[in-house]
């Protein structure tokens, strides 16, 4: 993913589709104001040299130094960093019953499980041949799965470190644990999605279009599944049956490849975003499209044969109100309220948004982005609550424990760390 220019705020607008049955509305954001483009950012190496006993640590920072923003290698108010990646650190995971491990996967073909209270490896996922860009625990904590570009996945018993099943797919695309039991999902370039009950392997081939499966999600009832393709298409799909619940296409589905999938707790509501700028609310249950958010590109189209700069990067529902985010590659974070179907709150980042996640129990949102920041906002006044820095390039993902106290982050600098939330309202 290439970093987009950052770019300012806008004015937002509706426009309402009345069809024969529902009503379809469009929320319009504006486009972005003149604002400077965000400084392009080049990688750099930190080689992270621990000396035991009373001395600091010794930093070498290799000579490219230039590239990164002033100071942004300066403050570090991470408390953990873990640095056995040679690498890029491209995903992360938490595990879901005690918060007290992390599974990480990198550029270097290496996924380790450490521990986020001192940053000490339990063990290495070893045997990877191509960037590890999926890992994830099983429900219960039980298991460990990681997965590499190459379509290498391999499952790991983790109080024993020991691996128990391994499989090959072809390009992998996504991958996700089931949410109640032993069961793996994963989507693959030539479309199809894939269920493995672990450890015993057996299989079933869910069969989409015949270009990439580029995201998926599991629906919090288990027996359902959504899936993404780069075709523009949604499917809906009876994980027991292996049928498609539902299909998406042309007007109902996106105009460009999908980049992200979610659902709200109780599955009722599915939300979709593509590289179209569009995220849309659909009914898991009828399959039909409630409502678009849409986000207008900047006023000066790029030239021709040149991709649009602009894309839904990342989804969420908050728990606790009937809110949705949506972050940017253009460095919007956009709040809607789902009941009245408008756009709530802009909050704006000087470079793209990667990820964001929702609190548990509150109505905030976390932001992570390619200027290495995590960010805290409250969505009902969109006014930042936090920010946290440590990274010396872009963050590519990070993941929150349940009681929001800690946030966990992967980088470009080849470094995971960990931040204590601290969060003066509690």
């Amino acid at each position: 993913m290439e970093p987009g220019p950052g770019e300012g705020g806008a004015a937002a607008g509706a426009v309402h589709f009345h069809g024969d049955e529902e009503i379809i509305e469009v929320v319009e954001l504006g486009p972005p104001g003149p604002d400077d483009l965000a400084n392009e950012m080049e990688d750099v190496d930190f080689d992270e040299e621990a000396i035991q006993g009373a001395e600091e640590q010794a930093w070498e920072t290799e000579e490219e130094d230039e590239g990164v923003e002033d100071g942004m290698e300066a403050q570090d108010d991470s408390e953990v960093t873990f640095s056995e990646h040679s690498a890029s650190v491209f995903c992360v995971s938490l595990d879901p019953t005690t918060n007290t491990l992390a599974v990480t996967g990198g550029e270097d073909d290496k996924a380790f499980v450490w521990r986020l209270s001192d940053g000490e490896r339990l063990f290495e996922c070893s045997g990877h041949k191509d960037s590890v860009t999926c890992a994830g625990f099983s429900h219960d904590s039980m298991f460990v799965a990681t997965g590499d570009m190459s379509g290498l996945i391999k499952v790991w018993q983790v109080d024993t470190k020991k691996e128990i099943w391994s499989f090959d797919v072809g390009d992998l695309e996504w991958m996700e644990w089931h949410p109640q039991a032993h069961v793996l999902l994963a989507g693959t370039a030539d479309g199809n999605s894939w269920m493995w009950k672990i450890p015993s392997g057996e299989c079933k081939t869910f069969q989409g279009p015949s270009c990439p499966a580029t995201c998926g999600r599991v629906l919090p009832d288990g027996k359902r599944a959504v899936v993404g393709y780069e075709d523009g298409t949604v499917r809906i799909w009876d994980l027991k049956q292996g049928s498609s619940l539902h299909v998406l296409k042309g007007q109902d589905g996106h105009q460009g490849p999908l980049t992200c999938v979610t659902s709200n707790k109780d599955g009722s509501l599915v939300m979709t975003g593509s590289v179209d700028c569009h995220a849309k609310l659909v009914n898991s249950a009828t399959g039909k499209v409630v409502c678009v958010f849409k986000m207008e590109s900047a006023a000066s189209k790029p030239p021709a044969g040149e991709a649009e700069s602009n894309s839904v990067e990342s989804l969420g529902f908050c728990n606790v109100m009937p809110l949705a985010a949506v972050g940017y590659l253009d460095g919007t974070l956009a709040i809607y309220d789902i009941s009245t179907q408008s756009l709530r709150q802009r909050c704006q980042h000087e470079s793209g948004i990667v990820q964001l996640l929702w609190e548990d129990g509150a109505a905030v949102v976390y932001t992570c982005s390619l200027d290495g920041a995590v960010r805290l906002w409250d969505a009902r006044s969109g006014k930042l609550i936090s920010e946290y820095r440590g990274h010396s390039a872009e963050i590519l993902d990070f993941a929150v424990n349940k009681d929001a106290s800690i946030v966990v982050t992967t980088s470009g600098d080849h470094q995971a760390k960990v931040f204590c939330v601290q969060r003066p309202d509690r």
